[in-house]
């Protein structure tokens, strides 16, 4: 099932929060080669996790990390304005309806198409806390990966050559794509808005506005 936990509330999904951390120093540091911090008790964190990001995670029936993907507002810090300023031509993003999507992980043991979920966990974002856009940087070998799941973004900024090049996408809301995605991941729209409502209470963000759909 997916979750959808702020930082602030890791504490009440120990095994979860600490599970997703390890998974993602296997998947950056280990497997991809990335330079990462990892600590003591083997999980990956970095500046951005300390900003009370929103997590979306795909939890197992063990209850460890499936897969997640951590999303920021535009309006604060943010990866690709400090980190990847030669993406944007160095005009920082910076809008209430745009938020950055960053660290997106899969477990090596998951099974099923969590990527799916994930994509569709992003689009129930969008849909209920009137986001218009995401952006965020990537590399080769997910665009495979979003064609697959039919939501490619427009890429707005590229850098390096070959198996180094990243690129900047910029990922548009519709309804048509919502449930384009919904059944590319083989679940119903009526049970992906559970889950939403499960995490949130019923309740989205003081002051948003739900889009159709």
């Amino acid at each position: 099932m997916l979750r959808y936990v702020y930082a602030h509330d890791l504490h009440q999904h120990g095994e979860l929060a600490h599970s997703m951390f390890v998974d993602r120093a296997d998947q950056f540091k280990t497997r991809l080669g990335w330079d990462v911090t990892v600590d003591a008790q083997g999980e990956e964190r970095d500046e951005y996790d300390a900003l009370d990001p929103l997590y979306v995670i795909w939890e197992q029936a063990d209850g460890r990390h499936g897969g997640s993907m951590r999303f920021l507002p535009s309006t604060g810090p943010i990866m690709v304005n400090d980190v990847f300023p030669e993406l944007t031509g160095g005009d920082a993003i910076s809008s209430p309806l745009i938020w950055e999507c960053t660290r997106f992980c899969l477990s090596r043991d998951v099974s099923g198409n969590v990527a799916g979920a994930l994509t569709l966990a992003g689009l129930e974002i969008m849909r209920n806390f009137n986001i218009a856009h995401f952006a965020g940087v990537f590399d080769r070998r997910m665009v495979r990966i979003y064609r697959s799941l039919g939501f490619s973004p427009d890429v707005i900024g590229t850098m390096g050559e070959g198996r180094d090049r990243i690129c900047l996408g910029l990922w548009d809301y519709s309804v048509e794509a919502y449930h384009r995605v919904a059944q590319k991941a083989g679940i119903q729209p009526e049970l992906s808005t559970l889950w939403f409502d499960r995490s949130f209470g019923g309740a989205v963000e003081p002051g948003s506005v739900a889009l159709t759909g």
